[in-house]
C-alpha cells in the first residue's frame, strides 16, 4: 500500500490542475477526508481477504479408541494425521488471482479518491466565484449607498423627485440583498469544503479563477486520459481479475493430494505407516468453471461499455468547456473596453443623465460582470470534470 500512495503523490505533483491557489486545500482534503480513510481501510481488507485462501488447509488429526467384548480380546486404538495440499498449478493460479484482486482494490480506491477531490475542487471554485462576486458587490454597494444618500439630499433640497429617490433606495436594497445571499452561499460552500476536509475549517480568499492549460486537440488528450482514468482502469483490471479467477476454477478441477500417517495398536501389537491420497475430480468444479467464464465475459462487456460511455462523455465535456470558455472571453473583452461606470457617475453628477438612467446603465454593467463570472465558473467546472482523470 505505501508504494501505491507514493504513486498517487507522484501523479498529484505532476497534475496541471494542482498548480492552483487551493492546492493545499485539496491535499488537506485527501489527508483528512473520512470517506477516503474508510475506502483505504476497505481496500486493505479486500487485499487481506484475497490473500486469506493462499495458505494450506488445516491438517486433520484423529484418535479412536474401541474396547473389545469379551474383555479378553483387548482394546484397539487408532491414530491418524493427514495434510492435504494443492498442486503447484492451482496454488500458483491462486497467488496470481490474489495479486489481481489487490490491484482491483487499489483502482476502486482511486475511483473514490477522484470523486472526493472533484467535489472539493468544485467547492473551491464556488468559494472563488462568491469571493469575486462579493468584491464586485462591495464596490457596487458603496456606489449605491452614495447615490441613495445624494438623492436624499437632493430630495430635501427640492432638486430630486420622490421617484428618483425611491429608485436609488430600491437599487441599494437589491444590492444589499444580493450581498447577503452571496455571503450565505459562500459560507455554505466553505461548510461543504470543511465537511470534505474531515470537519476542519478551510480558509480560501482567492477571488480569481486559476489559470489552466486547455488541451488543443481532443483526440491527443483523450489517448492519454483513457489510460489514466480510474473507472476505465478498474474495468480493465476487473477483466484481468476475472480471467485469473477462471484460471483458478479450471485448475480447481485438477486432483488434490494428501499425505498422512496411520497407526493402530491392539494387544501389544502395533501397525503404522504412511498414506497417500488423491482426489478424482469427476463432477465437482464444472459449475464453477462455467460461472467464472460467464463472469469474465460480463467483465469484458462492462469494459467495452465503460470505454464507449467515457469517450462520449469526454467529447461532450470538451465541446462544453470550449463553448463556455468562448463565452467567458467575450464578456472579459467587452468589460475591459466598456467599463464606463466612472463616466456614468460623472455624467450623473453633471446632470447629463437622470438617476434612473444611471441605475439602468450600471445594472446592465454589473449584470454582464455576473454573467462573466457565471461563465467562468461553469467553464472551470466542466474543465475540472474533464481533467479530473489526471489528478
Amino acid at each position: 500500500m505505501p508504494r501505491f500512495f507514493s504513486l498517487i503523490a507522484a501523479v498529484l505533483a505532476a497534475a496541471t490542475l494542482h498548480a492552483q491557489p487551493f492546492d493545499g486545500v485539496l491535499q488537506s482534503v485527501e489527508t483528512h477526508n473520512t470517506t477516503l480513510a474508510a475506502l483505504r481501510r476497505a481496500a486493505d481488507a479486500e487485499k487481506a481477504a484475497a490473500r486469506a485462501d493462499l495458505t494450506l488447509p488445516d491438517p486433520e488429526v484423529e484418535f479412536g479408541y474401541m474396547w473389545g467384548s469379551p474383555s479378553a480380546i483387548g482394546s484397539r486404538k487408532n491414530f491418524s494425521a493427514r495434510q492435504s495440499f494443492d498442486i503447484a498449478t492451482l496454488s500458483g493460479a491462486r497467488r496470481r488471482a490474489a495479486a489481481e484482486a489487490g490491484r482491483l482494490a487499489d483502482w476502486q480506491y482511486r475511483m473514490g479518491r477522484m470523486e472526493i477531490l472533484q467535489q472539493a475542487y468544485g467547492c473551491c471554485l464556488d468559494v472563488i466565484y462568491y469571493n469575486a462576486l462579493l468584491a464586485e458587490l462591495t464596490v457596487r454597494s458603496d456606489n449605491a449607498r452614495q447615490i441613495a444618500e445624494a438623492q436624499k439630499r437632493r430630495l430635501d433640497a427640492g432638486d430630486a423627485t420622490q421617484m428618483e429617490y425611491h429608485a436609488a433606495r430600491l437599487d441599494l436594497a437589491a444590492v444589499e440583498a444580493e450581498t447577503k445571499r452571496c455571503t450565505t452561499e459562500r459560507q455554505a460552500a466553505l461548510d461543504a469544503l470543511a465537511l470534505l476536509n474531515g470537519g476542519e475549517a478551510v480558509r480560501l480568499d482567492a477571488a480569481e479563477f486559476p489559470a489552466v492549460e486547455v488541451p488543443a486537440d481532443f483526440e491527443t488528450w483523450y489517448a492519454d486520459a483513457e489510460g489514466r482514468h480510474p473507472a476505465l482502469a478498474y474495468a480493465r483490471q476487473a477483466v484481468a481479475a476475472s480471467k485469473q479467477q477462471l484460471a483458478v476454477s479450471k485448475a480447481g478441477r485438477l486432483p488434490e493430494f494428501s499425505l498422512g500417517f496411520d497407526g493402530e495398536y491392539v494387544l501389544g501389537e502395533r501397525y503404522q505407516g504412511i498414506t497417500l491420497g488423491v482426489s478424482i475430480p469427476l463432477w465437482a468444479g464444472r459449475g464453477k468453471v462455467r460461472q467464472a467464464r460467464a463472469e469474465k465475459e460480463a467483465a469484458e462487456a462492462r469494459e467495452h461499455d465503460a470505454c464507449a460511455q467515457f469517450y462520449g462523455q469526454m467529447a461532450n465535456l470538451f465541446r462544453k468547456q470550449q463553448g463556455l470558455r468562448a463565452t467567458a472571453d467575450i464578456y472579459t473583452k467587452a468589460l475591459a473596453s466598456l467599463d464606463d461606470t466612472a463616466l456614468l457617475k460623472r455624467s450623473l453628477d453633471a446632470g447629463q443623465i437622470s438617476v434612473v438612467e444611471y441605475l439602468q446603465a450600471v445594472r446592465l454593467y454589473y449584470d454582464a460582470v455576473q454573467q462573466r463570472l457565471d461563465a467562468l465558473r461553469e467553464w472551470h467546472m466542466a474543465y475540472a470534470e474533464m481533467t479530473a482523470v489526471m489528478w
